[in-house]
């Protein structure tokens, strides 16, 4: 599965073609479904620009991207520096479970590492949403083998940070290898940021594993030229994946 992350915590600015608006959202994502992405992940903005949980914003992202693209999976995060509160996420949480199906995600997110992760995990769980499981270390991957609801997850994100190639390789190496028989039915999704965002969506080619592309990981090509959007990015991922297999 090639899924496309749309935006991230990007600044209003820092890319031209960064979709911020519930329109502009709409807009990216009926261009890259129409060029076979199977799943969108969002972060939703506030009328200033910036990452929001609030139930209205995600409500209104949602809505607009499902009018564009009807029957396509949509997700949204949940990272704690959005809003670097427990109490506050969950609160936020169950104002946006309880929106109507049409204007609340199919999944989320959930960076395991996090304070609020299995609090927030479990509570979308009960809403009857699905939950992405972020594993960046192997912190997340001892949460992960340790939490009783892992089987329940929907996918299983092994998540790269902004490291050179040799360097993403080995730690995705050593997070499958310790991921290995936990939740095995769980599809895992590889991906990396920046530098090593290339390199994970090749490896995941090679390993038969699922992967994502767009602005939220990667502002340039695979030759290091500038990506003019996310199209651009889910074309050249396409192709990585084609030679890679």
């Amino acid at each position: 599965m090639l899924k496309a992350c749309l935006n991230g915590n990007r600044a209003p600015g820092s890319h031209p073609a960064l979709p911020l608006t519930p329109a502009a959202l709409a807009r990216d994502a009926a261009g890259v479904v129409a060029l076979g992405v199977a799943a969108l992940h969002l972060h939703p903005r506030g009328p200033d620009g910036l990452e929001s949980l609030a139930a209205a914003d995600i409500a209104a992202a949602l809505q607009a991207v499902r009018a564009a693209c009807p029957g396509i999976p949509v997700g949204i995060s949940s990272g704690y520096w959005i809003l670097p509160d427990v109490g506050a996420q969950l609160d936020a949480a169950r104002l946006w479970a309880a929106l109507p199906e049409h204007a609340r995600p199919d999944f989320v997110s959930v960076n395991l590492h996090e304070p609020h992760a299995l609090l927030l995990a479990d509570l979308v769980l009960a809403a009857g949403i699905g939950v992405e499981a972020g594993i960046w270390n192997t912190a997340a991957v001892a949460v992960f083998r340790a939490w009783p609801r892992a089987h329940e997850t929907l996918r299983v994100l092994v998540e790269l940070p902004d490291v050179p190639e040799v360097e993403a390789v080995a730690l995705a190496d050593g997070l499958l290898r310790e991921l290995a028989g936990v939740a095995p039915h769980v599809p895992r999704l590889l991906h990396g940021l920046e530098r090593s965002a290339w390199p994970m969506i090749r490896l995941a080619g090679q390993r038969g594993l699922s992967t994502r592309t767009g602005l939220e990981d990667s502002a340039v090509l695979p030759d290091g030229s500038p990506a003019p959007d996310n199209a651009a990015l889910v074309t050249a991922a396409r192709a990585v994946l084609a030679s890679a297999r």
